[in-house]
C-alpha cells in the first residue's frame, strides 16, 4: 500500500524532513554511545559530564556567529557544511573508540567540534521547513516535521542503547557519522532557485546588532526568550539532577524513570499529531497557556507521586510542549523578516541554552541549602510565575495568525500591528 504524499509537502519539505529524521536517529543513539565510550575508556561520571560540557560550551559560544553567517550565506550551504563537520568529528570519535582506549582530551575536543557544527546548523535550519510550504499549511507542516523528528529521537535512543550493548559504542558513533553524511547529501539537493540572492552586510558585528534590534523591538519575542532561558534551565536541572535521585529513592530505580522519560517523548509525538489538526488563531496566547503544564513534573517529583502518576504527567507535558513549539515557530515565521530570521533564531537558541550549565551546576548546592523538595517546588513556582508574567504582555495575548500572503505581497514592517487582533491598549 502506497501512502500518498500531501499536496503541500513539496520536494524541499520532503528532503528536509527526511534529512532531519535520519540525523535524529543517529544523534540520539550517539548521545548514549559517547557516554559509554567515556566509561569504557575508564572514565568516571565526572568525565562523562566534562565531555558533555565540551559539546555544550562551543554550542553556546558560536550560536550568534552561526545565525549571522546563515543570514549572509545560502542557508542550505551552511547546513551542509555543518553536517560535514559533524560527520567528520563523529567519524574520528568512532575511529578512536574502535582503535582502542581514547584519551579524555581527544573525546572532549571531538565533542566540541560536534557542538560547533550544531551551533552553525541550528540557526540556519530554523525556518527552512516553514519556508518550504505555503503559509496556509505552515502549522500542519511544522507539526508533521516535529512528529518525525521526535519519533526519530525516541527510536534512535532505543536503538542506540540496544546497539551499544550489542556491538559497542564505537559502531554506534560510526553510524551517527554516516547519518550526518546522508542528511547533508539530502540537504545538498534542496532547490533554492526561488531564494533571493543575499547581499553582503556591513560586517558581522553590525549584523548581530541588527538581529538584536529585531528581538528587543518585539516585546512578545524577548519576553518568551527570557522566560525560556529560566524555564529550560530549571527543567534540565530538575530532570537531570533531581529526577534520577527521586527515582532511585522512591520510584523503584532507573526503570520507572526511563519509562517516564519515554512517556514524555511519546507525548511530544502526540502533541505534534494534535497540531496537524488544530490551527489556533491566537498563537502565542494558546502556546503560553501550554507552558503551565511544564511546572507539573517538578511538582510530581517533589510530592513524590507514584511512578504511574509521574508517567502520566510526563506524557501530558510532552503534548503541551509540542503545542507551544508549533505555535512559537509559526509566530516567528509569520512575524520575522526572512533575511533576518537566522539571527533572531540564534538569539532564541542562546536564550534557551545559556543558563542550563549554570542551573545544573547549582542544583546540588541549592539542594544542600534548602533541601530537594523545596528546590523542586521552587522549580515549579518559577515556571508558573514566569509564564503568568509573559501572559501579562499585551502582544503575547493579541498576536494572531494572519491569512497567508499572496505572491508578491510584502511582509508587514517590523514592529507593525499586522499580527495583532485588537488595537494596542
Amino acid at each position: 500500500m502506497v501512502i500518498a504524499r500531501p499536496a503541500w509537502a513539496g520536494r524541499n519539505y520532503t528532503l528536509l524532513t527526511a534529512a532531519t529524521v535520519i540525523a535524529g536517529l543517529g544523534s540520539s543513539g550517539a548521545l548514549i554511545a559517547s557516554a559509554f565510550a567515556v566509561l569504557g575508556a575508564g572514565g568516571s561520571a565526572t568525565d562523562v559530564g566534562l565531555v558533555a560540557t565540551a559539546r555544550t560550551v562551543p554550542l553556546v559560544l558560536f550560536l550568534l556567529v552561526g545565525g549571522a553567517l546563515a543570514d549572509r550565506l545560502p542557508r542550505h550551504r551552511v547546513m551542509v557544511a555543518a553536517n560535514a563537520l559533524s560527520c567528520l568529528s563523529q567519524g574520528a570519535f568512532a575511529a578512536l573508540v574502535l582503535a582502542g582506549r581514547p584519551e579524555l582530551w581527544q573525546m572532549a575536543v571531538l565533542a566540541a567540534l560536534g557542538g560547533t557544527g550544531q551551533a552553525f546548523f541550528a540557526p540556519a535550519s530554523e525556518g527552512m521547513v516553514l519556508a518550504s510550504v505555503s503559509g496556509a499549511h505552515s502549522g500542519r507542516a511544522f507539526a508533521v516535521f516535529r512528529m518525525g523528528m521526535n519519533g526519530a529521537n525516541i527510536g534512535g535512543a532505543a536503538l542506540g542503547g540496544a546497539l551499544v550493548a550489542a556491538v559497542g559504542p564505537g559502531w554506534v558513533l560510526a553510524i551517527d557519522s554516516l547519518c550526518f553524511a546522508l542528511a547533508g547529501a539530502l540537504r545538498a539537493f534542496l532547490d533554492v532557485s526561488g531564494v533571493p540572492e543575499r547581499t553582503p552586510g556591513a560586517g558581522l558585528l553590525h549584523d548581530l546588532r541588527d538581529g538584536w534590534r529585531e528581538v528587543i523591538s518585539r516585546p512578545w519575542l524577548w519576553a518568551v526568550v527570557v522566560q525560556f532561558a529560566v524555564v529550560n534551565a530549571v527543567i534540565v536541572a530538575a530532570e537531570s539532577v533531581y529526577g534520577p535521585m527521586v527515582a532511585d529513592e522512591y520510584l523503584g530505580g532507573s526503570g520507572p524513570w526511563g519509562i517516564a522519560l519515554a512517556a514524555f517523548g511519546a507525548g511530544t509525538v502526540g502533541g505534534a499529531l494534535l497540531m496537524t489538526r488544530l490551527t489556533p488563531r491566537r498563537l502565542l496566547f494558546v502556546g503560553s497557556l501550554c507552558v503551565f503544564p511544564l511546572a507539573l513534573p517538578s511538582a510530581a517529583l517533589a510530592v513524590p507521586l507514584p511512578a504511574a502518576g509521574l508517567t502520566a504527567i510526563m506524557f501530558a507535558t510532552g503534548v503541551a510542549v509540542e503545542v507551544f513549539a508549533v505555535t512559537w515557530m509559526t509566530a516567528l515565521h509569520q512575524e520575522i523578516p526572512e533575511d533576518k530570521f537566522s539571527r533572531v533564531s540564534s538569539y532564541d537558541w542562546l536564550g534557551s541554552l545559556a543558563m542550563v550549565p549554570l542551573a545544573t551546576a547549582l542544583a546540588g548546592p541549592v539542594q544542600d541549602l534548602i533541601g530537594r523538595k523545596a528546590a523542586l517546588w521552587g522549580c515549579s513556582a518559577l515556571i508558573a510565575l514566569l509564564t503568568a508574567a509573559v501572559l501579562c504582555v499585551p502582544d503575547v495575548r493579541r498576536l494572531t495568525r494572519r491569512p497567508p500572503r499572496e505572491p508578491g505581497q510584502a511582509d508587514a514592517p517590523a514592529g507593525s500591528a499586522a499580527g495583532v487582533a485588537e488595537p494596542a491598549g
